[in-house]
C-alpha cells in the first residue's frame, strides 16, 4: 500500500474477502467488466456527445498508455480539478489503470486549497480545464507549479499555455499498450482515489480509498438505490465529490451497467431539458437544488414522467420537502447520509413512509458497525443524541500522512469518529448536526477555524468568530462576528474583498457581518459560540440588514 496510508488489520481484511465484499478488482476493471458484457451500451451522455462502454474503456486505456509515456508511474499523485465533462471520466479511469492516484479537487478551489493539496499529497501532476466561468485555471496552475519543484507536469483540457500538456494531444498519441498496462496494474488493496475531508480543521485532509473498498462502496450504494442496466443517472453535482462519484453516482451506475448523463450546468431549465430528452430515472441533488426545483414550474413545463428516484445528500432534507418531492415529481425521495471517509446510510426504496420521510437512512452494509457515544465515549441507548462512530469494509482506518489527526479521529479499536450528532433507532440514524465547528452550506462544508484564521489577518479586526446562521435554502450560511480595533469600521463588502484576495473558495465567504463591542465568553475565556448564534438569530429576526449579501 502507498506509504502514509493505514491498512485494515489482517483479521478484518480476511473477513471482508471471505464474505465476498472485496472482489479483488480495481475500479477501472469494474467498469471494464461491465463493458465486456455491454460494449455497445451508452455509458456517457454529454449534450450531443454519446460514448459507449466499449469506446470509454478503449479511450481510457489509450490515455493511460500516453500518461505512462509522459513519465507518470504507480503511486504518483495527481491533483485533478476538472468540471463535469467526459474527460473527467476518461482521466479517472486511466489513472486507476496505472495506479496513479487522483486527488479530487473541486472546481471552486483556488490557490490556497490547491497549494495545500499539492503539498499534502506530494503531487507530481495537476490537471485542469483551460477556463471555467471566466476563471483561467491555466494561470493558477502555472503559479502553483512555479512554487513546487515536485509538480512536474500540468495537463490542460482545452488550450494549454506554454510548458503545459494538451489533454487532446495525449488522447491522440497512439494505441493501447496492453502489456504495459498489465505490468502496471495496481494491487486492488492499494489506493485508488484520494477524496477530501469536509475540513473540520483548517484545511481538508486527504482520504485514501482503496480499489477494494471503493468498488464495494459503489456496488452497495448502487444496489440500495435499485440501479440496473436501465438506470439513467443525471450527474449535476461535482463528479469529484464522493456523493456523485461513488455513492452511488458515476461508479455505481457503471457497476450496474446504466447510463450517466452529465448535466451541462445546474440551471433548472437545462437540467430538466436533459431529464426529458434522455428519460432520466435518477437525479442526485442537494437541498438548495431541490428547494429551487420545488419553487419552479418544472413539472408543468417539462416531462418528468421518467423520474423514479430523487436522491438528496450533503444535508438533511426536511420531511415536508420530501413529501413535496413525492407529490409534485411523482418519484421516491431517497435520503443519502454519509461521509467521504466511508460509511453511507440510505433510506430504502421500499421503506415504510415514516423512515422515508423522517430518517437519514441505515448503513448500506450489514458489516458496517455503528454506535452512538456520549462525550466520555460510552455507548448511548437508542433515541439518545450522541456522536456517531463507525468501522467497516469501506470506511478508512486513517487519513493520509496524518498520525496526529488519526489519533483524535479514530478510536483505539479502529472506529472513525464522524463528528455528527445523531439519534439511532435500530439500524436507522437521524442526523441532527455537527459536533465540531463546521458550517454545512447546502452540502459544502465550511471550516469556521479556517475562515477565522484568515480574517484575523485584517488589521482592523481584534477578535473574530465565524458561526452558522439559518437559511431556508442552504440550511446554513456563514456569519462573521467581529470585535474591531478602536476607532475603526468594517463593512461586509470590505471583509469579502479581503478574503477574496486570500484566494479561497467562494462558498467559504461570510454572507453576513455582525460588529460587536465584545464576545460572550466562558469563565476561562472561551468564546461562547452558542450565544453568538443566538445573537445573530435575534438580529436576523428584526428584518433585512445591509450587512447581508444580496
Amino acid at each position: 500500500m502507498l506509504r502514509g496510508c493505514v491498512p485494515w488489520p489482517d483479521e478484518f481484511a480476511r473477513r471482508y474477502f471471505e464474505a465476498g465484499l472485496w472482489e479483488g478488482i480495481t475500479v477501472a476493471e469494474m467498469a471494464e467488466r461491465t463493458a465486456r458484457f455491454n460494449p455497445g451500451k451508452t455509458a456517457i451522455v454529454y449534450g450531443e456527445v454519446r460514448i459507449t462502454y466499449g469506446e470509454m474503456i478503449t479511450a481510457a486505456k489509450r490515455l493511460a498508455t500516453a500518461l505512462v509515456h509522459q513519465g507518470f508511474r504507480p503511486h504518483d499523485r495527481i491533483v485533478v480539478q476538472l468540471p463535469n465533462v467526459p474527460e473527467f471520466v476518461l482521466l479517472y479511469l486511466a489513472l486507476n489503470y496505472i495506479g496513479v492516484v487522483p486527488v479530487m479537487a473541486l472546481r471552486a478551489h483556488r490557490h490556497a486549497e490547491i497549494r495545500h493539496f499539492v503539498r499534502s499529497s506530494g503531487a507530481v501532476g495537476y490537471v485542469v480545464a483551460d477556463g471555467v466561468d471566466s476563471f483561467d485555471f491555466r494561470i493558477m496552475a502555472s503559479q502553483i507549479a512555479s512554487e513546487f519543484s515536485s509538480l512536474q507536469r500540468v495537463v490542460v483540457v482545452g488550450e494549454p499555455e506554454t510548458g503545459q500538456i494538451s489533454f487532446a494531444e495525449l488522447m491522440a498519441q497512439g494505441d493501447v499498450d496492453t502489456n504495459l498496462l498489465q505490468a502496471l496494474r495496481p494491487d486492488p488493496a492499494d489506493v485508488s482515489t484520494m477524496l477530501l475531508s469536509g475540513g473540520t480543521t483548517s484545511l481538508s485532509k486527504l482520504i485514501p480509498r482503496t480499489h477494494n473498498d471503493y468498488v464495494l462502496n459503489a456496488r452497495l450504494c448502487s444496489e440500495v438505490a435499485g440501479f440496473s442496466r436501465n438506470t439513467v443517472f443525471l450527474a449535476i453535482l461535482p463528479l469529484g465529490h464522493n456523493y456523485n462519484l461513488a455513492s452511488p453516482g458515476l461508479l455505481g451506475t457503471f457497476y450496474a451497467g446504466g447510463t450517466v448523463v452529465i448535466a451541462p450546468s445546474t440551471d433548472t431549465t437545462e437540467v430538466f431539458t436533459a431529464v426529458a430528452r434522455e428519460r432520466v430515472t435518477v437525479v442526485a441533488a442537494v437541498v438548495p437544488l431541490i428547494t429551487r426545483w420545488l419553487n419552479h414550474d418544472v413539472v408543468r413545463s417539462h416531462d418528468v414522467s421518467s423520474l423514479q428516484v430523487m436522491q438528496n445528500g450533503g444535508a438533511r432534507l426536511a420531511p415536508e420537502l420530501r413529501a413535496r418531492v413525492r407529490r409534485e415529481f411523482g418519484c421516491t425521495p431517497q435520503e443519502i447520509y454519509g461521509t467521504a471517509e466511508g460509511l453511507i446510510n440510505m433510506t430504502r426504496l421500499t421503506d415504510a413512509d415514516a423512515l422515508v420521510m423522517q430518517s437519514s437512512g441505515a448503513p448500506v452494509s450489514a458489516f458496517d458497525e455503528i454506535d452512538v457515544l456520549d462525550e466520555t465515549g460510552r455507548p448511548l441507548p437508542d433515541g439518545a443524541p450522541g456522536e456517531l462512530v463507525t468501522r467497516g469494509p469501506y470506511t478508512i482506518r486513517g487519513y493520509y500522512n496524518a498520525d496526529a489527526i488519526n489519533a483524535e479521529a479514530f478510536t483505539s479499536d479502529g472506529f472513525y469518529r464522524m463528528g455528527d450528532i445523531v439519534r439511532k433507532r435500530g439500524r436507522y440514524v437521524y442526523a441532527e448536526g455537527r459536533r465540531k465547528d463546521l458550517i454545512n452550506r447546502g452540502g459544502e462544508k465550511i471550516s469556521c477555524d479556517e475562515v477565522e484564521s484568515l480574517i484575523v489577518g485584517l488589521n482592523k479586526v481584534r477578535q473574530v468568530a465565524v458561526v452558522a446562521m439559518a437559511d431556508p435554502v442552504f440550511g446554513e450560511k456563514a456569519c462573521a462576528c467581529v470585535v474591531l480595533q478602536p476607532g475603526t469600521t468594517l463593512t461586509l463588502d470590505e471583509l469579502v474583498a479581503f478574503l477574496r484576495a486570500q484566494q479561497i473558495a467562494s462558498f467559504k465567504l461570510p454572507e453576513r457581518l455582525e460588529v460587536l463591542a465584545s464576545f460572550p465568553v466562558s469563565p476561562v475565556g472561551k468564546i461562547l459560540k452558542r450565544e453568538l448564534r443566538e445573537i445573530v438569530a435575534q438580529r436576523m429576526s428584526m428584518g433585512p440588514t445591509t450587512k447581508e449579501l444580496a
